[in-house]
């Protein structure tokens, strides 16, 4: 029988995270990736330069409407496709081409001793102009692998950046 609700009760505590996904976007026309400077307040690297990207929540699923079903087991496809394209266009106002080129993964805890699961991905910009999330963020850039180095990035940040110019370009 599938699922009714989405729930942590039988879930092991040992195997439970938040699941974070982030996207460098490169602007194929001048071969500059976008990065985007974290507000003050934000709890976790504030002033800090990031890319866009966000976490996986539970209302994101909307078990009524799953994108197939493989026996008794509700499957949601693009599930990460879907975030970093919400997530660009909340974020930056912009929107990226469909396809995501895997760049690395790390695990971390945060201060708050949260686990997290952070996946990095590369996409093409589509289109819009960039118009930031109010209160998330105070500022954007369009820099290439030598400009990047001289801003105060979230660590990885900057490879990142060089991995996704070398992946597009």
């Amino acid at each position: 029988m599938p699922t009714k609700a989405i729930s942590t009760e039988s879930a092991k505590s040992d195997k439970l995270f938040y699941f974070v996904a982030n996207v460098v976007v490169y602007h194929e026309s001048d071969k500059k990736c976008l990065i985007l400077k974290r507000h003050s307040r934000e709890k976790v690297h504030p002033n800090k330069w990031a890319v866009p990207g966000g976490k996986l929540e539970w209302g994101d699923f909307d078990l009524e409407n799953p994108t197939r079903m493989n026996g008794d087991v509700i499957d949601f496809e693009n599930a990460i496709e879907e975030l970093l394209r919400r997530e660009t266009l909340e974020e930056a106002g912009i929107e990226i081409q469909d396809y995501l080129e895997y760049i690395n993964s790390v695990f971390f805890v945060r201060p708050d001793g949260i686990p997290v699961i952070l996946v990095r991905f590369a996409a093409k910009y589509k289109e819009g102009e960039v118009s930031l999330e109010e209160d998330a963020f105070t500022d954007f850039a369009w820099v290439d692998e030598d400009e990047v180095m001289k801003c105060d990035c979230i660590e990885g940040v900057k490879d990142e950046v060089k991995k996704t110019m070398k992946i597009f370009s």
